[in-house]
Parts: C-alpha cells; sequence; structure tokens
C-alpha cells in the first residue's frame, strides 16, 4: 500500500509536470511566431534589388550606391553601324562617357561624369524614397541630373550665355521586382533645354515631359535580357529626334556588371538620349555599345 502511494504520487507529479512543459512550450512558439511575424514585416520581398545595375541600358534604375561605395561607369557608344565600312561599322564615330558615383548617406548618391559627345559635363543625385517589401510593394527613387554643354563656341554665337549651355532632366524611379526573374520600372521624366538648335527643330521646345519604360528578364543566374524605352508627349511632329529605345544584356562578374546594347541614340546623358536621339530603329540606324561597371 506504501508502495502504491508513492506510485500514485510520482504519476501525479509526472502529469503536472507534463502540463506545465506543455504550457511553457506554447508560450515560446507563440513567442516565436510572433518574431518570425516582425521580421518577416521588414524582409524584403526579394532577396536581390529589382535591378543589377545602376542603369537598364541608357535609363536610370532604382538601384541606388550603398553608404561608402564607390562606383565607376564607363559608358560607350559607337557610331550607328549603318555607316559599314565607311566608319567601321561607327569605330571611328564613338561617344564615350566617364562617371564616378558615391554614396555620402544611405539611400543617396552622388554623381559627376563627363560624355565626349558635346563635350558635356553633368552632375546627379539619386534619392531612395521607398523601398520594395512585404508591407510595401513598390521601389521609388527621384533622380535629378545638371548638364553643361561645353563644345558650344561663343565665337559663333556671340550672344551666348553660360545659362544657355544648360540642360537639365528629373525623374520618378518606380520599380517592382515582380517575380524572381523579372522586374519592370517606370518613368514619369521632365527635360529641359535652355538651348535648341532651331536648323534641327522647327519649333523650339524647352520643356519636355516624357514617360519610361524598362524591364529586365533573368535568363540565368549571371545574364539577364534588358530593355528600355521612352515616349515624348512634346516632340514637333516634323522633329528629326525619335523616342529612345535601347535593347541589351546584363553580364555579371564578379565586381564588375557588363551591359552590352543596341539604342537609336547615342548619348548616354538623360538630356542628351530622351530627347536627341537621332537614330532610327526601322532605318537600321542603331548605335551599338556598352556600360562597364566597377564597385570599389
Amino acid at each position: 500500500m506504501y508502495y502504491s502511494k508513492i506510485k500514485n504520487k510520482n504519476r501525479n507529479f509526472f502529469l503536472l509536470a507534463c502540463a506545465l512543459l506543455s504550457v511553457f512550450s506554447l508560450k515560446a512558439q507563440d513567442e516565436l511566431m510572433d518574431a518570425l511575424d516582425a521580421i518577416s514585416e521588414t524582409k524584403p520581398s526579394f532577396e536581390l534589388p529589382a535591378f543589377k545595375a545602376m542603369k537598364i541600358g541608357n535609363l536610370q534604375s532604382t538601384k541606388i550606391a550603398a553608404k561608402g561605395d564607390l562606383y565607376l561607369y564607363v559608358s560607350h557608344r559607337f557610331g550607328s553601324v549603318k555607316d559599314g565600312f565607311e566608319t567601321f561599322f561607327g569605330l571611328d564615330n564613338a561617344n564615350t562617357n566617364i562617371q564616378l558615383v558615391y554614396s555620402f548617406w544611405d539611400g543617396i548618391q552622388l554623381s559627376a561624369s563627363r560624355e565626349s559627345l558635346n563635350q558635356t559635363y553633368a552632375s546627379a543625385i539619386k534619392i531612395r524614397l521607398a523601398k520594395q517589401s512585404t508591407t510595401f510593394p513598390l521601389n521609388i527613387a527621384f533622380y535629378g541630373t545638371a548638364n553643361v554643354n561645353a563644345a558650344l563656341e561663343k565665337d559663333r554665337m556671340p550672344d551666348l550665355q553660360f545659362g544657355d549651355r544648360m540642360s537639365y532632366a528629373a525623374q520618378f524611379l518606380v520599380s517592382k521586382r515582380i517575380s524572381e526573374k523579372f522586374s519592370f520600372l517606370m518613368a514619369p521624366s521632365y527635360v529641359r533645354q535652355n538651348l535648341q538648335d532651331l536648323n534641327e527643330v522647327a519649333v523650339a521646345n524647352h520643356n519636355q515631359l516624357l514617360m519610361g519604360f524598362g524591364g529586365r528578364m533573368k535568363v540565368s543566374k549571371r545574364v539577364s535580357i534588358n530593355m528600355d524605352y521612352a515616349y515624348n508627349f512634346h516632340r514637333n511632329t516634323n522633329s528629326i529626334y525619335n523616342n529612345p529605345l535601347t535593347i541589351g544584356m546584363d553580364l555579371e562578374t564578379g565586381g564588375h556588371v557588363f551591359q552590352l546594347l543596341f539604342s537609336n541614340a547615342q548619348s548616354t546623358n538623360e538630356p542628351g538620349f530622351l530627347s536627341n536621339a537621332e537614330g532610327d530603329w526601322s532605318k537600321g540606324v542603331i548605335f551599338f555599345g556598352f556600360n562597364v561597371v566597377r564597385v570599389f
């Protein structure tokens, strides 16, 4: 009988211990789920950004340099491939842009560049306004640039003022990584050109509004196909320029991103390629080029 009482006490103690362990286990599970929910609220929808490079081709993407990172961006555009062997498929009429990009603060990058076409000097800023996550569906950034055309000669234009050399562009960049392989971007844009050649445009149109579109489709771990296009709402019907269309690909090689592309715009700065795309895809007047991106 004594043994039976001890046995019952042990069994009661065992049941009580199991009940307490169950309560603590459920509480721990609840705390773990709460922690996971908190993490998921701030975790981005996808680990990688919508775009690998700061440009899709010509059009800016929503990617911004991380704080403390320095980027060297070299953009090269050959002349029109339609010229054939006369210019060795554009080799003799190349345009090169060298740009340095640096970020002093999270979500803000500054850049300075020099382009050989029209001897253009440019400064730019890109600011992140929102980042795609499970609680917000889009990446949003603002991009603004100011350009100086140093090729204009005062001897040929006696009334030339410094302000006449200036052109500007402002863009809101809105992108979304729709899936692991596909990203899409829209870019409402404004371009201001203080001086326009009336030999090229019948009517001066200093202010222009455009809508840009871009996309990136990954075809392998290190390769993607890219395209960007911009529709100009204020282009004159008799303008010699066309809406810019660029098709290319990204090749990721360690610390480099190598972009190969074809475009109907030879300029690589925003006021230039958005407003003055002199090529024509339908006539074969296109420019082959590349962008090389190196981060330090």
